[in-house]
């Protein structure tokens, strides 16, 4: 497998992982902020020819602020237009930083370039070539398309009940009970109840009410009364 990763040291000396996008994500992303300016277009389009003259001029401005507003001002607010947030996509410095005004409009006026000389075959022929997937607007600016990556899982919340274990336990029962607390709330839930009834003996119930019950055990065997 190709390793696209971009490292980059922070000033405290932190490295950190870029994974950059290849040209397909980016095309398909492409495509959609397309379908997107052109449905904005169909949908005003009507309403603005029907005030005649200023309807024109209007449109004309609309379709300047959709085809070139749209993109800049869009990728340094939020970091990535409609397209590349359906793709999971963002833009970002070389150093990983918020994309600023100046690489924003430099890396999008130079699309102009990119196309060249049709279906941005300048900009996919960069793209093919850079470790990175950077096309020439990219490389002038200094910025790099990136995949987002995906929110880490937010563990189920620990209780706080407290059960006295309905048998004698073993030292090694006991850490057995404390571990499985300390370790389950980074399962899922079926994962969980898979291995609280294996001590359904002990639980006297199975599912998430076993699991239930084990925490509150745990909790008794460290004394949390």
């Amino acid at each position: 497998m190709l390793d696209t990763c971009r490292e980059v040291i922070t000033p405290e000396g932190v490295p950190l992982q870029l994974p950059a996008a290849g040209p397909v994500p980016r095309a398909l992303a492409w495509l959609i902020d397309l379908m997107a300016r052109f449905g904005v277009l169909a949908l005003m389009s009507p309403l603005l020819m029907a005030l005649g003259g200023l309807g024109q001029g209007l449109y004309l401005g609309l379709m300047f602020l959709m085809f070139w507003g749209y993109p800049i001002v869009l990728e340094v607010w939020f970091g990535q237009t409609l397209g590349k947030r359906a793709l999971g996509l963002r833009v970002v410095a070389r150093d990983g930083a918020p994309l600023g005004w100046m690489p924003a409009i430099v890396r999008n006026l130079l699309r102009t370039v990119d196309m060249l000389p049709f279906g941005y075959a300048l900009g996919l022929i960069a793209c093919l070539c850079d470790a990175h997937g950077r096309r020439l607007g990219d490389l002038v600016a200094g910025s790099l398309v990136v995949h987002v990556p995906a929110p880490a899982p937010v563990p189920p919340a620990r209780i706080d009940t407290v059960l006295a274990p309905p048998l004698p336990l073993q030292p090694a029962e006991q850490q057995a009970v404390i571990a499985f607390a300390d370790r389950a709330p980074a399962l899922s839930g079926p994962r969980q109840s898979e291995l609280a009834d294996i001590a359904s003996g002990l639980s006297r119930a199975q599912g998430p009410t076993g699991v239930l019950r084990l925490y509150a055990m745990a909790n008794w065997l460290l004394g949390r009364r």
